[in-house]
C-alpha cells in the first residue's frame, strides 16, 4: 500500500533528477534555511515561554500594563513571523520550485511593519520617524497591490 509519504518521496525524486547542479544547490540552501529557522522559532517560543513564566511567577503579569502586554505580544508576533517565513521557505523546498515569491516577501515585510506599529511607543519616536515607517506602509501596501493586479 502506498502512502502520501511514499508518494511525496518518489514525486521529490522525480523533480530532484530534473534539477540543474545549481537549482539542487538552492533546494540544499533552502533546506539549510529551514532547519536554522526552525531552530530560531523553538528558542524564541521557549524564551516567550520563560517571560510568560517568570512574569506570572512574580505576579507581575498585569494584562492592563500597556508595557508588559506590548513585550508579550511583540515576542508573539515574532514568533509568527519566524513561522510565516518557514513555512515560505519550506513551500520553495516542498514544491521544487526555484524562487520565493516576491508577494510572500512583501506580506511577511508588512507583517513586520504591522508588528513594530503594534509595539511602537509614540513617546519615544519622534514625529518623522512615525511618518516615514507610515510611507514604508504605504510603499509596501502599494507594491503588493501592483503586484496582485500583474
Amino acid at each position: 500500500m502506498t502512502t502520501a509519504l511514499d508518494t511525496r518521496r518518489d514525486a521529490f525524486r522525480q523533480n530532484w533528477r530534473g534539477l540543474s547542479i545549481y537549482e539542487r544547490f538552492e533546494q540544499v540552501v533552502a533546506a539549510a534555511l529551514t532547519v536554522f529557522i526552525a531552530v530560531i522559532i523553538v528558542v524564541a517560543s521557549l524564551d516567550l515561554a520563560k517571560e510568560v513564566f517568570l512574569l506570572a511567577w512574580h505576579g507581575t503579569l498585569e494584562p492592563l500594563d500597556h508595557r508588559v502586554l506590548l513585550q508579550v505580544f511583540g515576542q508573539i508576533l515574532t514568533v509568527l513571523i519566524a513561522l510565516e517565513f518557514k513555512h515560505t521557505v519550506v513551500k520553495v523546498v516542498a514544491a521544487g520550485t526555484k524562487i520565493i515569491q516576491v508577494k510572500t516577501v512583501l506580506l511577511i515585510a508588512v507583517l513586520a511593519l504591522a508588528r513594530k506599529f503594534i509595539i511602537l511607543d509614540v513617546n519615544e519616536y519622534s514625529a518623522p520617524t512615525i511618518f516615514a515607517l507610515a510611507a514604508v506602509a504605504v510603499a509596501l501596501g502599494t507594491t503588493y497591490w501592483l503586484i496582485r493586479e500583474r
